[in-house]
């Protein structure tokens, strides 16, 4: 039986060398890949109490939709700027080369409801701090976050501070 890891698609130095790009396409193409990277999600979190799930564009919807509907919680999106039709709330933050911004809904998360994050990878963790910031913003409560991978080595968890990380699979490089 194959584990998690095995379907994941390692390519070297890319997109620059030195650097090992760690490919979920692999994890998707494969029915029971990808059957495994959504339970081993969520056994991880079976146990946390949230009312809400929370997933970026676009591979956060590839997993947190699925978890979503298997645990009877609402999923909302978070998008990049100007690809929601109502009125939302954004944050800017820093990438490695430049700026981005990200947006919700307003009226997507109640004030006082527990959250979910559900995503693909934390990296740097710049863009999961920015989704806490924007979901606290709505008086939301970030009680978890959930990714397939964590490429330990760029400390993501760090800017995390006390929100619980659970990463179905670690890399401990970059």
């Amino acid at each position: 039986m194959k584990e998690l890891k095995d379907y994941v698609r390692s390519i070297p130095d890319f997109p620059e060398p030195g650097i090992i790009f760690r490919d979920i396409t692999s994890v998707l193409q494969d029915a029971e890949g990808l059957h495994l990277a959504i339970d081993t999600m969520e056994n991880l979190i079976k146990d946390l109490d949230y009312d809400v799930v929370v997933g970026p564009e676009s591979r956060g919807f590839i997993f947190g939709t699925p978890i979503a509907y298997n645990n009877r919680k609402p999923f909302v999106l978070i998008r990049k700027k100007g690809k929601l039709p109502c009125e939302t709330v954004s944050i800017d933050y820093d990438l490695e080369y430049g700026k981005a911004t990200i947006e919700m809904h307003k009226d997507s998360i109640k004030p006082g409801q527990k959250v979910l994050i559900i995503d693909d990878l934390i990296a740097t963790g710049g863009t999961t701090e920015a989704m806490v910031k924007l979901i606290e913003s709505l008086g939301g409560k970030v009680v978890g976050v959930c990714v397939l991978m964590e490429l330990a080595g760029l400390k993501g968890r760090e800017r995390l501070g006390s929100t619980p990380l659970f990463s179905a699979i670690t890399y401990e490089g970059k």
